[in-house]
């Protein structure tokens, strides 16, 4: 076993924790700012903070109903700490009849009662801070569920005094004895984006699902109705909201139809049913909702119940085309928006191509005015990164890479739970087994839904995983035997330890917590290279091949010195000068520049 001399500290966090004949080589290092309190609780903790996804419905079972709750996120938040995380955030808790698990929001001042009730929210959020771990909401403001008491009386009469609070429209040709076509051809995949209510014979418009109506935002007393619902959960200890499809809250308001989508030949594109497609301008990202989260981020920054002293965090579900359309999400320095809005084009690459990563991370560096980027490579509407990266045969070696990427770049990193133990993507075996019917019936079997990356938390080799002592509400994968937490956590050339000492490293090492991140190497097309670098501090050089056979790089354009390693994966020895550097098949290096 390696030892620590004295005056250094160590920087992984399996037991320097791991050996180094294991083969993930962590090295002696100046002490550093220790991972603590502290460090934890600054006004700015989420610039370098590591944000965990936790869908409730899949985390842990404490009742024997086969379906996560909040006391088992209590329960593991031991584990969380040991991880290293800085937040989790709960996908929606909110009362909801599931026809979009949650995202079809009843009432959003209290709890589902599958997860559990208020009393045991507060002991989550108490505990949870114990730890120095912050808990983020999900907050769904384009729509609500159709049983949503607003709704309810919105759709019961045109003169009810809800019945402005959601969009509502005659139809195309409508008389009295039928009902006419929809408003306008807004929709996609063959369905439009409007139903017919019989009881008040007009449409209601609905972006997603039938069962989840739009919110009509030109009616002011939304807005002031969400205000105070943050404010509800803010004095309930929250420390911030990640505020789900928040493009989407204004629609066009002349409601006239969209145009086709043309190919660069001007023939219609088609959708995989044979449909003609829109180009979907008029549904969304218009300049209003900018507005809007101006308010909503100044209401909430002059929030302020002491339970988490600092600043408060609003993460937006964005969807940029480009990196000038994310900065706008930022707003600016007198009228400022979301502190993290999602980077979603780094970790949606989908395909291990070195150019296309370089040039996305240097665009977040470089192009976001400064801002804090926060990277994204996995979440609970996609197939887990075993599917969009791995090749079968390496995937916890790529998982590596992606992973190293994620928290070694800078910024803020979002993660998926189970991602660090390499959870794979299982979907639904028949057609009659989907439980994400929303988006899982439609297209099948072409697409099964996103039943695949929700299974149950692999915790061990025992019954269900550990999840549950009752039948799961999704099946439990097989590969949970040898692919789960116990297996992982004393094992040191495991996924689940690289993921600790990714995280320690990004805590503790000033180069990795806040240096700046310049490309090496970058006509190289089949390793990834960069340097951080802070003032004061050693640089830190990262390099990580996106193949399966091994590479040599030369990274002396970083500047003189001796490496020292702090992290590298199972193969070969570790370097010890910059201009040569060998990386086994999907390896990775990180070392200091002294």
């Amino acid at each position: 076993m390696t030892t620590v001399s004295k005056g250094t500290a160590a920087i992984c966090s399996f037991a320097f924790v791991l050996s180094l004949a294991a083969g993930i080589a962590c090295a002696q290092a100046p002490a550093t700012k220790p991972f603590n309190a502290s460090t934890a609780s600054e006004a700015n903790w989420w610039k370098n903070a590591v944000i965990y996804e936790v869908y409730p419905r899949s985390f842990q079972d404490t009742n024997g109903d086969g379906i996560g709750d909040l006391k088992g996120i209590t329960e593991h938040l031991d584990y969380l700490q040991e991880l290293g995380v800085s937040a989790i955030w709960l996908t929606p808790v909110y009362p909801s009849p599931n026809a979009d698990y949650g995202y079809d929001v009843a009432d959003y001042r209290d709890i589902n009662p599958e997860y559990g009730s208020l009393a045991d929210f507060d002991h989550l959020v108490a505990e949870a801070k114990k730890r120095n771990i912050r808990v983020i909401m999900d907050m769904v403001m384009n729509h609500t569920s159709d049983e949503n008491t607003w709704f309810v009386q919105s759709r019961s009469s045109r003169t009810d005094p809800y019945r402005d609070w959601y969009v509502w429209r005659d139809g195309k040709g409508e008389t009295a004895t039928s009902q006419g076509g929809p408003p306008n051809n807004w929709g996609g995949y063959g369905r439009s984006s409007w139903q017919w209510d019989p009881t008040t014979r007009q449409y209601y418009y609905h972006h997603f699902s039938v069962h989840q109506p739009d919110l009509n935002w030109y009616n002011p007393a939304i807005e002031q109705e969400f205000k105070e619902i943050t404010a509800y959960w803010l004095k309930l200890g929250v420390a911030g909201f990640r505020f789900d499809a928040i493009g989407t809250l204004f629609e066009d308001p002349t409601y006239s139809d969209e145009a086709p989508l043309l190919d660069k030949n001007g023939k219609p594109v088609l959708d995989s049913h044979g449909h003609p497609m829109l180009q979907r301008t008029k549904e969304g990202n218009l300049p209003q909702v900018h507005t809007v989260m101006q308010q909503m981020r100044a209401n909430i920054d002059r929030f302020d119940t002491g339970a988490f002293p600092g600043t408060r965090v609003l993460i937006g579900e964005i969807f940029s085309r480009n990196t000038s359309d994310l900065l706008k999400w930022y707003g600016t320095s007198q009228k400022p928006e979301f502190q993290l809005p999602m980077d979603q084009q780094v970790g949606f690459v989908n395909k291990l191509d070195v150019s296309a990563f370089r040039k996305r991370i240097t665009e977040a560096e470089t192009e976001l005015d400064g801002n804090v980027p926060l990277l994204v490579f996995d979440n609970h509407d996609r197939d887990r990164m075993d599917v969009r990266y791995g090749d079968g045969i390496h995937d916890v070696a790529i998982q590596r890479v992606l992973a190293t990427i994620l928290f070694e770049s800078g910024g803020a990193s979002l993660m998926y739970y189970g991602d660090e133990i390499g959870m794979k993507t299982t979907p639904p075996k028949t057609k009659a087994d989907v439980k994400d019917t929303m988006t899982g019936l439609a297209n099948w079997p072409k697409y099964k839904g996103r039943d695949g990356e929700r299974t149950p938390m692999q915790w061990n080799a025992g019954l269900n995983a550990g999840f549950s002592t009752a039948t799961p509400w999704l099946p439990v994968p097989s590969s949970a035997s040898s692919i789960n937490v116990q297996a992982e956590k004393n094992d040191p050339d495991s996924l689940l330890a690289w993921y600790r000492a990714l995280i320690r490293l990004k805590k503790i090492t000033p180069a990795l917590e806040r240096g700046a991140n310049t490309m090496l190497d970058t006509s190289n097309t089949k390793v990834l290279s960069w340097k951080r670098q802070a003032p004061g501090a050693p640089a830190v050089l990262v390099s990580v091949n996106f193949t399966a056979t091994p590479q040599t790089v030369d990274l002396s354009g970083a500047g003189k010195g001796a490496l020292q390693t702090l992290l590298k994966s199972p193969g070969g020895s570790p370097p010890t000068r910059p201009d040569h550097i060998t990386l086994a098949p999907f390896g990775i290096y990180i070392g200091e520049l002294r």
